[in-house]
């Protein structure tokens, strides 16, 4: 039985797309967890967005955490939610956990450098722009 097709186009139904996201295999949910660059690093790259990472400084634009900047502590690939330093809930008990933050509603202020594919792979996209 066929579960997931690349072919769907759209639909106004919602069902239809939270199941779209719910059953998508790994390669297009790392889609979903591309994040917008702040205007300096849109300048300095020459392109719009790229994918989050661990590690990455952001800033939350939506929700009760908005105006915060942290790190991205850990990216949740199955639910398509982000971790960050400075968005916490304290539980009853009085101990801390992350809020699960969705990924439009940042903004990356500083890019995590040390993996220099990446870097090189915003590089060759500035050059091809």
């Amino acid at each position: 039985m066929k579960t997931f097709s690349l072919l769907w186009n759209k639909s106004t139904q919602t069902r239809k797309q939270r199941k779209f996201r719910f059953e998508a295999p790994y390669h297009v949910k790392r889609k979903f967890l591309n994040v917008h660059l702040s205007k300096e690093l849109q300048k300095k790259y020459g392109r719009r967005s790229t994918g989050i990472r661990k590690n990455d400084t952001v800033k939350v634009l939506r929700g009760q955490y908005r105006g915060k900047t942290g790190l991205v502590n850990r990216v949740d690939m199955k639910n398509s939610k982000i971790y960050v330093d400075g968005a916490e809930r304290v539980r009853r008990e009085g101990s801390k956990t992350f809020y699960p933050l969705d990924p439009s509603n940042v903004m990356i202020t500083e890019l995590d450098t040390d993996d220099k594919k990446r870097v090189q792979s915003l590089q060759n996209a500035k050059k091809t722009s």
